[in-house]
């Protein structure tokens, strides 16, 4: 059994800062990809940003120069740094991962809100 948790979400005033952290447990081999998606109320679920084992990454224009992704390979834990928050950003943040447990397959945490309000 594979579990994704997430954790660092809350409210935050605009221009503040946040961190998320998610870690993978369970029967895990190796992973190859993990990423942030998010989902505001009314809109569909979109990719903040990703980053491969080799540490390459990739944004959503919306969060380039504000926001930063980074993983910690031992210890199967992703991390989102968000700066300079804005009320667009409001949504909750979900962790996905691509995996190797029986089987290569996606897995998503249970999701952490995010609002940016005054």
């Amino acid at each position: 059994q594979v579990q994704l948790v997430e954790s660092g979400g809350g409210l935050v005033q605009p221009g503040g800062s946040l961190r998320l952290s998610c870690a993978a447990s369970g029967r895990i081999f190796s992973i190859r990809m993990m990423a942030w998606y998010r989902q505001a109320p009314g809109n569909q679920r979109e990719l903040v940003a990703h980053i491969t084992s080799g540490g390459s990454t990739n944004y959503v224009d919306s969060v380039k120069g504000r926001f930063t992704i980074s993983r910690d390979n031992a210890n199967n834990t992703v991390y989102l740094q968000m700066n300079s928050l804005k009320p667009e950003d409001t949504a909750v943040y979900y962790c996905n991962a691509e995996l190797l447990s029986t089987y290569w397959g996606r897995y998503w945490g249970q999701g952490t809100q995010v609002t940016v309000s005054s």
